[in-house]
C-alpha cells in the first residue's frame, strides 16, 4: 500500500514538471512576442523573481520601434535593454492602441500614450516622445535621451530651381575670386616689370624691343589660367621663376575649383530655394503640413511669432489635406507628390538616410528633447534619468543613434557645401608672393650684375650706371622717340 501511495506522488509530480515546462516553452516562444497594433502584451522581457515588472507602452515608427522576425527591435528597444539591465527591472511592452503620441481631445481627455500612462494602463513610455509643458503638467519625464528640433523635409527634384546665370561663380566665395583677381594682376605686372629689368630679355635697350610688353604680360598669364601655352617664351633665369610659380598657382587653383565646383553639383544644396520656414511661406509651389495633434502642431499654434503664426493658419485651414496621421505617411506623400513635411528633424535625417532623393532643409528651429514619460510622483523617474545620463556618458547613446541612423547615400543630408574660401587657399597664394618675390630680386640682381661689368669698362660708378639702365628699361619707348627726333632735327 505505500508502495503505491509512493508510486502515485511520483507520477503527479512528474506531470505536474511536465506542465510546468511547457507552459515555460509555450511563454518563451518567439511567436507569443508578435508586434499587435490592438493593444496586446508583449513580453519582451520574462520575469524574474524578485524583480518588477513595468508595462512599457510603445508607438511602431522606425527606426525607434519595428516589428522584424515577429519580434520589436529598434533604438527604443535597445535603450529599453540597456535601461532594464542597469536598474535590474523585467518589462512588458505593448503597441499604443489608438496610434497616437498624445495630446488633448476636444472631450477634454488625453490620447495616445500619455492617456494609457494617465489611465494606468502602462508604467512607462519609451518612444520618440516629445518633451512640451502641456505634457509635462499631467505626466513626469526623465532627462531626454535624444535632442531634436522642427525642419523642413523636401524632395529634390521638387524644389530644384534653375541655376542662376552666373552659377559657375559658385565654387569660390566673393573674397577668393577677388584675391585671384589681384594675384592675376600683379603677376603680370612683375612679369612686364622684371621682364624690362632682366638684361636676358634684351641685348639693347635702346635698339629692341621687349616681347613683354603689359599687355603681352596679361595675355601671358591669362593662357596660364588656361593651362595653353602663349607666345612670348621668357629668356632670363629671374622670369621663368616668376612664370613657373605662376603656373604651380593656376594648376593646384584649377584642381579646387573643378572639385568644389563637382561636389556643388552634386550636393545642390545651392539648388534649394526653400532654406527656412519664411521661404516656405512665402512660396506657392510646394504644400506643407505635419503630423495631425503632435507637439510641432502645436508649437506652431502657441508660437507668436508672424511667420509660425502664417504657417499654423495655413494647416489650420487646410486639416484634411495637409494633416497627416503618421510618421510613414508623411514621408511617402513627400516622395509622392509636392509636399514639405514639417516635423521633427532627427527623424527626417533619418528619411533623408534612407531615401537619397530627400533632404532636410537647413533651418531648424524649436529645440527638443525625447524623453521617457512616466506617472508623476513616480519613483522610477529620478532612477530612469541618472540612468540615461549614465549612458551618454558612456557613449552608448551615441553608440545607438549611429546604429540605427546609418546612411547608404553618397552624401549625408547634414553634409551641406560651401563655398572655397581664401583662408582654403592661403599656403597657395604665400607660394605665388615669394615667386613674386624671387623674380625681382633675380631681376635686379642680373641687372646689378651688368652694371658693375658696364662700370668697369665705363670708368663711372656702379649706381650711375644702374640708375641709367633702370631709366633706359623703363622708359625705352619715350628714349626711341627722343632719339628719333634728335636725328631727324640734324637731317633737316
Amino acid at each position: 500500500m505505500d508502495k503505491g501511495l509512493h508510486f502515485m506522488f511520483c507520477v503527479v509530480t512528474t506531470l505536474l514538471l511536465l506542465r510546468e515546462s511547457s507552459q515555460t516553452g509555450e511563454k518563451n516562444d518567439p511567436k507569443m512576442l508578435a508586434a499587435s497594433k490592438s493593444g496586446f502584451g508583449i513580453d519582451s522581457r520574462g520575469s524574474e523573481e524578485g524583480l518588477p515588472t513595468l508595462t512599457v507602452t510603445t508607438i511602431l515608427e522606425d527606426p525607434y520601434v519595428m516589428v522584424r522576425s515577429a519580434e520589436l527591435e529598434g533604438y527604443c528597444i535597445d535603450l529599453l535593454k540597456a535601461l532594464a539591465a542597469m536598474l535590474h527591472f523585467s518589462y512588458k511592452v505593448k503597441v499604443v492602441g489608438d496610434g497616437q503620441y498624445g495630446a488633448v481631445s476636444s472631450n477634454g481627455n488625453w490620447t495616445g500614450m500619455i492617456g494609457e500612462i494617465l489611465r494606468r494602463e502602462a508604467d512607462i513610455a519609451v518612444a520618440p516622445l516629445t518633451v512640451t509643458s502641456a505634457r509635462e503638467e499631467v505626466v513626469s519625464f526623465t532627462t531626454p535621451f535624444l535632442q531634436t528640433g522642427i525642419g523642413i523635409l523636401l524632395r529634390k527634384d521638387t524644389v530644384s530651381q534653375d541655376m542662376s546665370f552666373f552659377h559657375f561663380l559658385a565654387p569660390f566665395s566673393k573674397e577668393t575670386w577677388t584675391g585671384l583677381l589681384f594675384a592675376y594682376v600683379l603677376t603680370c605686372f612683375c612679369l612686364f616689370l622684371v621682364a624690362r629689368l632682366s638684361p636676358c630679355e634684351w641685348n639693347e635697350p635702346k635698339n629692341e624691343e621687349n616681347n613683354f610688353t603689359l599687355l603681352n604680360s596679361l595675355w601671358f598669364g591669362a593662357g596660364a589660367l588656361a593651362l595653353q601655352g602663349v607666345t612670348p617664351r621668357p629668356k632670363a633665369l629671374s622670369v621663368r621663376v616668376i612664370a613657373a610659380v605662376w603656373w604651380l598657382f593656376t594648376i593646384a587653383l584649377l584642381a579646387a575649383y573643378i572639385a568644389n565646383f563637382t561636389a556643388l553639383l552634386s550636393s545642390g544644396t545651392e539648388q534649394l530655394p526653400i532654406q527656412t520656414f519664411e521661404d516656405l511661406v512665402k512660396q506657392r509651389k510646394v504644400e506643407f503640413g505635419t503630423l495631425d495633434g503632435s507637439s510641432t502642431f502645436y508649437f506652431f499654434k502657441n508660437s507668436k511669432n508672424p511667420i509660425h503664426q502664417m504657417i499654423y493658419e495655413y494647416m489650420d485651414k487646410r486639416r484634411d489635406q495637409v494633416l497627416v496621421k503618421t510618421y510613414q505617411e508623411a514621408v511617402q506623400r513627400v516622395m509622392e507628390s509636392n509636399y514639405a513635411f514639417i516635423g521633427e528633424s532627427i527623424s527626417q535625417d533619418l528619411a533623408a538616410a534612407r531615401h537619397c532623393n530627400l533632404i532636410r532643409a537647413p533651418e531648424v528651429i524649436g529645440a527638443r528633447g525625447f524623453g521617457i514619460a512616466t506617472t508623476q510622483a513616480s519613483l522610477w523617474t529620478k532612477k530612469l534619468s541618472i540612468a540615461v545620463l549614465k549612458l551618454r556618458e558612456s557613449g552608448d547613446l551615441d553608440y545607438l543613434r549611429n546604429k540605427w541612423w546609418e546612411t547608404s547615400c553618397l552624401q549625408k543630408s547634414g553634409d551641406r557645401w560651401s563655398p572655397l574660401q581664401p583662408q582654403a587657399l592661403g599656403g597657395l597664394f604665400l607660394t605665388l608672393a615669394i615667386g613674386l618675390a624671387l623674380g625681382v630680386i633675380a631681376a635686379v640682381v642680373e641687372l646689378s650684375n651688368k652694371s658693375r661689368h658696364a662700370a668697369g669698362h665705363a670708368k663711372k660708378s656702379c649706381c650711375s650706371i644702374f640708375t641709367e639702365e633702370m631709366c633706359t628699361r623703363l622708359r625705352i619707348k619715350e628714349n626711341t622717340r627722343q632719339s628719333q627726333e634728335t636725328s631727324g632735327r640734324a637731317n633737316a
